[in-house]
């Protein structure tokens, strides 16, 4: 974990409300690992004292640039949308620990809204390509799709107002592939309800679901015990509170207690 002050260096506009942005930060950069995330110091709101949690979106070890896709949704977010480039701010990182790289089957990857972005870093690190499900309330909350498809990544998308791929949840398109081929491996990041949806189709097909948990956080070192969740140690049933931020954010499904 490093302790250091980056520069933004790039502003990418999505959709309405979403950005990705680009630090120079070679010190997280070489170190982060798919599914981790930095905790930001923003601009203006140092008084606060609280930082905030991204996930890492991609970074590149070569050119020391650290990417963040993040969703206006708070005041926090409100001022970070307000900077510019050229602008410095304290970023620690990375935290917590990530997804294995590993599968034992096909990679199937579930995304809800911008519960996309490390699954962006993941897909570039896999060993092999699966299959991206992403769903979101409406075509403006599905993100960087084509992206995936560049690296050969097949992309399923749901809406849950038939915008944009088939209407419903993400769930409807992830229930047919487990269907057709249960010999898979889930990862997921997006808010609560989804992550518990893909953990329970991993139980019942057997499988591996890595999910990743979204925990609002104070410290984000371990130290305050504000992220705790309950999970079952170990393979023997005796449940402990863990601590999102640096025992995860990436849970197997198995573990969690909801």
């Amino acid at each position: 974990m490093q302790d250091t002050i980056a520069k933004l260096i790039d502003i990418r506009p999505l959709a309405q409300g979403y950005n990705v942005l680009t630090f120079d930060a070679p010190e997280i950069a070489t170190l982060a690992q798919p599914g981790q995330f930095v905790h930001v110091q923003i601009p203006t709101l140092e008084a606060s004292r609280l930082r905030r949690p991204f996930s890492i979106y991609d970074a590149d070890p070569a050119t020391g640039k650290l990417y963040v896709l993040y969703k206006v949704v708070g005041y926090g977010t409100q001022r970070l949308a307000k900077l510019t480039v050229g602008t410095q701010l304290n970023i620690l990182g990375p935290i917590g620990k990530p997804f294995p790289l590993n599968p034992t089957g096909t990679p199937y990857l579930v995304g809800g809204g911008y519960g996309v972005a490390p699954l962006w870093f993941l897909a570039t690190r896999l060993p092999q390509k699966g299959i991206l499900f992403v769903g979101g309330r409406t075509a403006a909350d599905i993100l960087e799709t084509e992206r995936f498809k560049t690296i050969g990544w097949e992309v399923r998308i749901a809406t849950q107002d038939g915008s944009l791929g088939q209407e419903g949840l993400v769930t409807l398109p992830l229930d047919e592939a487990l269907n057709a081929n249960p010999a898979a491996e889930l990862y997921a990041c997006g808010p609560d309800g989804m992550l518990r949806a893909v953990g329970e189709r991993a139980i019942a097909h057997g499988i591996k679901g890595w999910l990743s948990l979204d925990k609002h956080m104070v410290c984000g070192v371990g130290a305050c015990l504000a992220c705790v969740q309950k999970i079952r140690k170990d393979g023997t049933g005796n449940e402990v509170l863990a601590r999102v931020c640096v025992d995860g954010p990436v849970f197997e499904s198995r573990e969690i207690v909801w």
